[in-house]
C-alpha cells in the first residue's frame, strides 16, 4: 500500500507583521566621492539624484546591521525573538562563502533554531526573499518568518570609477511576515533574463586570487553598463510593476503607495509616468539620502515612509526589486 503524505496545514493568507531597518553612522556627501572622480555634485544629482549615502564603519558588519533591523521589525511586530521560525537573509556582500550569515544573525536575535539561510538575488532579493517566506507561513513550515535584506556595498565600491562610484550605500532592511486572515500579499511577478548577466556584475570572481598573486590583482568591484540597465529598468521593470497590479487585481488608482527598488530617481520617475500612478500615491525617494543599497533597498524605503508618516499601516503599496542577473520581482502588500 502506497503511504500517502498528509497535507500542510498553513495560514490561508500571508501578510507583512513588522519593519525595521539600520542606516551606518557615517554620512557621505557627494562632495567626498568627488576627491576620486571627475565630475560635479550637479552631474551626480542630475543622473542619479543621490546627495548623500550612509558607509559602514568597521563596527557596522552584515551582520550587526541585520541584528540591528531584524531585531526593530520583530519589536514592530509585537513579536519576541523566539517566535521566529525562520530567517532569510539576501545579500551579495557577505564575504564567506559558508556558513551563511543567517545562522549567525538567528542566533545573535535569540531566535531559537530556525530555518536559516542566504539567497543571493542582487537588488531583487527582498522580493525574493518576501516570496519564499509566504511561502513558507502558507505552507506551514513556519509561522513567522524574518526577511532581511543587507548590504556592504562600500567594500566593491571602485572609487576610481567615474560610472559607479557615487552609487552605492550600506544599510539592512527587514520585515517579519506572519499569517493573516485575508490577502495582503499578493502573487509575485518575478524571472531573470540571463543573457544580460553582464550588465550588472563584478569585475573579478574570487578564485582570482588562488591562482595569481594577490599583489597583482585589483580588489573586485561592482560595474555596470548605465545606459544598457537604465533602458531594461525603464521599459521591461515597468511592464513587470503592471503585471504584478494585474496579478493581484489592482488597478494603480487604487495604490496608496509605490515603493520600487532605490537604484536612480531617474528610473523611479520613469516608472511613475510609465505606470500612469496618480498624484496621490506616495512614491518612495529614499535613494537621495541612502544611495543604493541593493536588497536592503525596499524595505528601508518602507521603513522610512512609515515613520516619517508618508504612508500608513494598512496602505496598499506596489513593491518592485530589479537588478543584477538581470532578475526582478514585483508584487503588491498590505503596509505592516
Amino acid at each position: 500500500m502506497t503511504a500517502k503524505i498528509k497535507p500542510s496545514k498553513g495560514a490561508p493568507y500571508a501578510r507583512i507583521l513588522g519593519v525595521g531597518g539600520y542606516r551606518p553612522t557615517r554620512v557621505v556627501p557627494n562632495e567626498e566621492i568627488l576627491k576620486h572622480i571627475d565630475s560635479s555634485d550637479e552631474w551626480i544629482r542630475s543622473r542619479s539624484g543621490i546627495a548623500t549615502r550612509h558607509w559602514a564603519g568597521p563596527d557596522e558588519t552584515v551582520a550587526t546591521m541585520s541584528v540591528e533591523a531584524g531585531g526593530k521589525a520583530i519589536a514592530d511586530a509585537g513579536l519576541s525573538p523566539e517566535q521566529i521560525g525562520a530567517v532569510i537573509v539576501s545579500t551579495v556582500s557577505h564575504f564567506k562563502q559558508t556558513p551563511a550569515i543567517a545562522t549567525e544573525i538567528a542566533h545573535l536575535l535569540g531566535t531559537g533554531k530556525p530555518a536559516a539561510f542566504d539567497i543571493s538575488a542582487g537588488c531583487a532579493g527582498f522580493g525574493y526573499g518576501l516570496a519564499l517566506a509566504k511561502g513558507m507561513i502558507t505552507d506551514g513550515s513556519a509561522e513567522h518568518v524574518l526577511v532581511i535584506g543587507v548590504e556592504r556595498l562600500s567594500d566593491l565600491t571602485d572609487l576610481e570609477d567615474r560610472a559607479t562610484a557615487f552609487l552605492f550605500g550600506d544599510g539592512a532592511g527587514a520585515v517579519v511576515v506572519g499569517p493573516s486572515k485575508e490577502p495582503a500579499i499578493g502573487p509575485t511577478v518575478w524571472g531573470s533574463e540571463g543573457d544580460k548577466s553582464d550588465t550588472i556584475t563584478q569585475t573579478l570572481p574570487w578564485d582570482v586570487y588562488r591562482d595569481q598573486d594577490s599583489a597583482e590583482v585589483r580588489y573586485p568591484a561592482l560595474r555596470q553598463e548605465g545606459q544598457a540597465v537604465f533602458r531594461w529598468a525603464v521599459y521591461e521593470m515597468a511592464k513587470v510593476a503592471q503585471q504584478a497590479l494585474d496579478e493581484a487585481g489592482v488597478a494603480p488608482e487604487d495604490l496608496d503607495a509605490f515603493i520600487p527598488h532605490q537604484a536612480n530617481m531617474r528610473i523611479i520617475d520613469s516608472m511613475i509616468k510609465t505606470l500612469k500612478l496618480p498624484e496621490h500615491v506616495t512614491v518612495a525617494r529614499d535613494v537621495e539620502t541612502t544611495g543604493n543599497t541593493s536588497a536592503a533597498s525596499i524595505p528601508l524605503a518602507m521603513e522610512r515612509l512609515l515613520a516619517t508618516g508618508q504612508a500608513k499601516s494598512g496602505d496598499t503599496a506596489l513593491v518592485i526589486g530589479f537588478g543584477a542577473g538581470l532578475v526582478y520581482a514585483a508584487t503588491v502588500v498590505t503596509l505592516p
